[in-house]
């Protein structure tokens, strides 16, 4: 593994490619650390001190601590998130954006513009909604114009952040968006691990209920590698044809249905949506239809949990029926010459494939969902809470991991050079051989 990463530099594209992902990366924790001006922030550190879990910590941990400080990268990718999500619903509703979609690369890029302006748009509605909300805690207590100030640098922050995520995804080693919350969530591991080492040498955690929540922290990752690697082959069958005095075709091969097609899409998706009304419900939290909106869709709550388990089918579905054609493959498998045994080319392979992968995807988004709600299960039956390094946080991390370690592998594969992953297994099966 480690030779296969020394290869890595030692080409000049990948190379040039991974330092200006670590560059990047750099930045985005640097600002994460730089204070927005007009705001207490030992104040704000004392919130989030006394603050029992709940949608803030969850927040802050996918903002790599941004939040709890309250610097200029505070909203993080959240309004990206969000606006992503808006317009990929409105591309299927609308099909006038549907046809932009499809038909060529400019109209790709006006649907990315708008995305943009819409990232824009959630920026400062969450932006405003913060600061009145740090205003009625006290801990903002400027003016009009310090309003101004703190709206405007926080969303300057964010539209920051979501350039930084564009730039990393075209010069840099895979998904930009994904790659900055992996940042903001690895960032946070120390700190958990320091606070479980405190409760725990203070007596207020079991060291048994530590060792059970290792156990299931690794039967996570394990769950998580299953899941992000696992894949239905269906055997495809190619006709011999002649053509002039050679003859192609004959072989067999396969068609990898991956399991978890959407990869951590619907999680990161499933929880941003879920934060925007108890984040609406906040703001009026004195009123009481702003309480009984905050106690229903609390994180943990029965009625937030059942909407987190159907929000993530959903966009498990939503996102598998964007990025996977079953028409295209069974036109190109009829093509050329290309069958299932038992399946009539054209659209009863097309209909088979869908099947397949319908049923596939309801069994993959189902194991997503039990391991996104393992971090509740920490939470409200074992009592460990401050550790969120849980079912979310760890798919997310996983899967990003795998995916950027796949994108090396492959750049590396392309060179004709060996793959890590390619070649950490041979080692693995030399050692299992002997």
């Amino acid at each position: 593994m480690f030779g296969s990463f020394g290869d890595a530099f030692r080409l000049p594209d990948l190379k040039r490619r991974i330092l200006f992902t670590v560059a990047v990366l750099f930045i985005f924790r640097l600002g994460a650390h730089i204070p927005t001006p007009g705001i207490n922030t030992s104040a704000m550190a004392e919130l989030f001190k006394n603050s029992s879990g709940g949608v803030l910590d969850f927040l802050n941990i996918f903002s790599g601590g941004a939040l709890s400080r309250f610097s200029i990268f505070s909203l993080g990718v959240a309004p990206y998130i969000n606006s992503s999500i808006v317009m990929q619903l409105l591309v299927v509703i609308v099909p006038y954006l549907e046809k932009l979609q499809k038909d060529n690369e400019e109209g790709r890029k006006k649907i990315i513009q708008w995305t943009r302006y819409g990232a824009i748009l959630f920026a400062v509605v969450q932006a405003v909604g913060m600061t009145t909300w740090l205003g009625s805690l006290g801990i903002f207590s400027g003016a009009f114009f310090d309003a101004v100030i703190v709206v405007t640098t926080i969303t300057a922050g964010s539209i920051a952040v979501m350039w930084l995520g564009e730039e990393l995804s075209d010069h840099g080693i895979g998904n930009g968006i994904s790659l900055l919350i992996f940042a903001g969530i690895v960032a946070r591991i120390p700190g958990a691990i320091g606070q479980t080492w405190t409760l725990l040498l203070a007596g207020s955690m079991n060291i048994l209920v530590v060792l059970i929540a290792l156990v299931l922290m690794v039967a996570v990752v394990a769950g998580c590698i299953l899941l992000q690697e696992g894949q239905r082959r269906l055997p495809v069958q190619y006709a011999k044809r002649v053509v002039g005095n050679k003859i192609y075709g004959g072989q067999s091969t396969f068609i990898p249905l991956k399991v978890n097609q959407s990869g951590v899409i619907p999680i990161i998706f499933a929880s941003s949506l879920l934060i925007f009304p108890y984040s609406v419900a906040e703001y009026f939290s004195e009123t009481g239809v702003g309480q009984f909106f905050q106690a229903l869709f609390a994180p943990g709550s029965w009625f937030y949990t059942l909407c987190y388990i159907f929000l993530i089918i959903f966009f498990s579905y939503f996102y598998t029926a964007v990025v996977f054609n079953a028409s295209d493959i069974a036109n190109n498998m009829k093509k050329y010459g290309g069958f299932i045994l038992g399946i009539r080319p054209g659209q009863p392979t097309a209909d088979y494939i869908t099947k397949v992968m319908e049923r596939i995807t309801l069994g993959g988004a189902v194991f997503l969902a039990i391991i996104a709600l393992i971090p509740n299960f920490m939470s409200s039956v074992m009592g460990v809470r401050g550790f969120y390094f849980g079912g979310t946080a760890v798919l997310i991390v996983v899967g990003v991991a795998l995916d950027t370690v796949h994108q090396v592998e492959a750049q590396l594969l392309m060179r004709h050079y060996d793959g890590i992953l390619k070649k950490s297994r041979g080692k693995a099966g030399s050692l299992l051989r002997m």
